[in-house]
């Protein structure tokens, strides 16, 4: 369990303090295993701090390892999970981890897997942004623009993934139109369109969440001028968090199309080879019918068959079969039923 107090500097909080610090508001940061063994104390805290403890079934929303991403909202605090890419995702098995944010007017509640490197990320940047040489970045004016900087950061890990992702099917891509070398590897493409399949569930139900935090900040009551300038930077970041999403939907959706693609064209090359395949059959057998004709007429059981008596008769026979073979090769060369192409 971690804690800093945010307000014009940095202040880790350790012991926790009894009351909310003068200005700014508190970001409280907990591992799941631990909300869950010292749950009693926590909410003993935010109720005391915010006058409004957790409700029961988004205590068990944040315990839920397997939570899709959603978005809830009460009078006094709202609940917000994302599912972010586990520290051992790559393309071949697209695992996700849920953190959880509660927000209240003073205080952010965020709930993390063990060791998660998004909490320990933003303590470092918190730490940067609040020493005199950050420049231009500043640290986050509300319980709810720290969440939102740690939803984008979540999501770039999507947008990082689209190079490998891009890079893997277009691997699979090369092997299916390899004519030279017939592709067997069925199982390794069915798990990576399945991948695909789940990136784009993961980002539909991001993007609905996120949505719906937009929607009820918009509908909330109207503030005063400096809070009208703070909501405007909120959906301007919320904005901006939702785009990053659909980016990432959308190129899973091409390459979803694309791979389906040349699917396609694999069935298409082995049909067209197939088809290459019989017409030079067919052409043979075309050169080679009339061939069989004569050696079947000549080798009847008669006596009195032309050239069967003469010393030449064979020689004949075989120019003419020649020159018949040699015809229709030509004629079918002409035609294009057989090419050296």
């Amino acid at each position: 369990m971690q804690a800093w107090h945010v307000h014009e500097r940095l202040q880790t909080l350790e012991p926790l303090p009894l009351d909310l610090p003068d200005g700014g508001f508190v970001w409280l940061a907990v591992d799941r295993a631990l909300l869950r063994d010292q749950f009693a104390e926590v909410q003993a805290r935010l109720a005391h701090w915010t006058g409004t403890p957790l409700l029961e079934l988004h205590v068990s929303d944040l315990l839920n390892e397997e939570l899709p991403s959603h978005f809830d909202d009460t009078r006094a605090y709202d609940l917000l999970v994302l599912r972010r890419l586990a520290p051992t995702a790559d393309v071949l098995r697209l695992d996700t981890q849920a953190v959880g944010f509660a927000v209240w007017g003073r205080v952010l509640l965020s709930v993390h897997p063990a060791d998660c490197a998004v909490r320990e990320h933003f303590a470092q940047r918190l730490a940067q942004w609040a020493s005199p040489d950050a420049g231009p970045r500043r640290l986050p004016a509300s319980p709810d623009e720290l969440m939102l900087r740690m939803l984008n950061h979540m999501v770039d890990g999507y947008l990082d993934l689209r190079r490998q992702l891009t890079r893997h099917h277009g691997d699979l891509q090369q092997a299916l139109l390899d004519t030279r070398h017939p592709y067997q590897d069925w199982s390794s493409l069915l798990a990576a369109r399945g991948n695909l399949h789940k990136l784009e569930d993961l980002c539909e139900d991001q993007r609905a969440a996120v949505q719906e935090w937009l929607d009820a900040l918009t509908d909330a009551q109207d503030p005063g001028r400096d809070a009208r300038d703070e909501r405007d930077s909120l959906r301007v970041r919320a904005r901006d968090v939702i785009e990053h999403i659909e980016r990432v939907l959308g190129h899973a959706h091409r390459l979803g199309l694309a791979t389906e693609g040349a699917v396609q064209m694999h069935y298409a090359a082995l049909g067209h080879r197939t088809n290459n395949i019989m017409r030079v059959l067919t052409a043979l057998t075309a050169v080679f019918l009339p061939l069989n004709l004569i050696t079947g007429f000549f080798g009847m059981n008669f006596d009195n068959l032309p050239l069967i008596h003469s010393a030449t008769g064979a020689w004949v026979t075989l120019g003419l079969m020649t020159a018949i073979g040699l015809g229709l090769g030509w004629w079918l060369r002409r035609k294009r039923y057989i090419s050296s192409r």
